[in-house]
């Protein structure tokens, strides 16, 4: 399947999700809900890091009949390339043209977490791309699916940009999506992660939107980033300045709208929704989700 292919095929906005077991909901009837509220494709976070993670996925697959399911991301360091690329050829071959492969170098404590040392991530993932598509594998059976990469910083995207599909930003502002495409070009894919939540008690609203900003400001990958784009000290501290929120976490309807067609306008080819309400994934709120994004599916 070619960039262009995969670009129309992925439409203009989806979803974005958590492992389905960290929020407790079933992976394939999740999967169906999704589709029947009219996304078009699911990003799954949490590392991926293994086998157990790529039968979830694989239930997410066979729970939908035209959804794309997506890795956002698998985590490098948790995998030998041989046993992903084994992994994400079955699902490529099984579901031809809805399985994207999403890859990343996490975060400082989730990989001294797995035992290794959190060095040279950029070199790390140059490395794992060039096992990972090992000329011994060239002509087998089965091929791998379309790669992105989940890049924020120049280096990263420019690796997006020349060995993969294109790029998947998590936690970035508008002003990012910018920035990203003008490296990564017209041609490759660009789809961030956009948190937010439709709560009807704005204070509830807010309150979840700064308890999720707090972990993400704790991981230097993030704040180094968002330094870029003029956030300081006071931005980035604790739960995150007001105009940190609102750039990163719409809170309601009308900001969610806004913050979706900047990302669109700013180059984005899709824009993958994370809803963090309570009963975000429950197939009511996915329906009244997709009512309020109805102008870009």
């Amino acid at each position: 399947m070619t960039t262009e292919e995969l670009r129309s095929r992925l439409g203009r906005v989806g979803i974005w999700m958590p492992p389905p077991e960290r929020i407790g909901v079933d992976p394939a009837a999740t999967a169906t809900a999704i589709e029947r509220a009219g996304f078009t494709s699911v990003w799954v976070g949490g590392g991926n890091p293994d086998q157990a993670a790529f039968a979830r996925l694989r239930a997410q697959l066979s729970g939908s009949e035209r959804l794309i399911v997506a890795t956002g991301i698998a985590n490098v360091w948790a995998w030998q390339p041989a046993g992903l690329r084994t992994e994400a050829e079955a699902l490529a071959a099984d579901f031809p043209g809805r399985f994207i492969l999403g890859l990343g170098v996490s975060h400082a404590p989730a990989v001294e977490a797995l035992g290794h040392a959190y060095l040279r991530p950029l070199r790390k993932l140059e490395k794992f791309l060039d096992e990972l598509d090992h000329p011994a594998y060239h002509g087998a059976e089965h091929e791998l699916p379309p790669i992105v990469i989940a890049a924020l910083g120049p280096k990263m995207l420019e690796l997006a940009r020349d060995q993969a599909l294109g790029s998947h930003p998590y936690f970035t502002t508008p002003e990012h999506t910018r920035f990203a495409r003008g490296v990564l070009g017209p041609a490759p894919l660009l789809v961030p992660e956009l948190a937010c939540t439709l709560a009807s008690d704005p204070a509830q609203g807010a309150a979840t939107a700064r308890a999720y900003a707090e972990r993400y400001l704790r991981l230097p990958n993030y704040t180094k980033n968002l330094e870029r784009f003029g956030f300081g000290a006071a931005d980035l501290e604790g739960t995150g300045s007001d105009r940190l929120i609102s750039q990163i976490i719409p809170n309601g309807s009308g900001p969610l709208h806004e913050r979706i067609k900047s990302h669109l306008d700013a180059g984005a080819d899709q824009v993958v929704i994370q809803p963090l309400d309570a009963d975000g994934f429950t197939p009511a709120a996915l329906t009244s989700l997709a009512g309020v994004v109805a102008e870009f599916t």
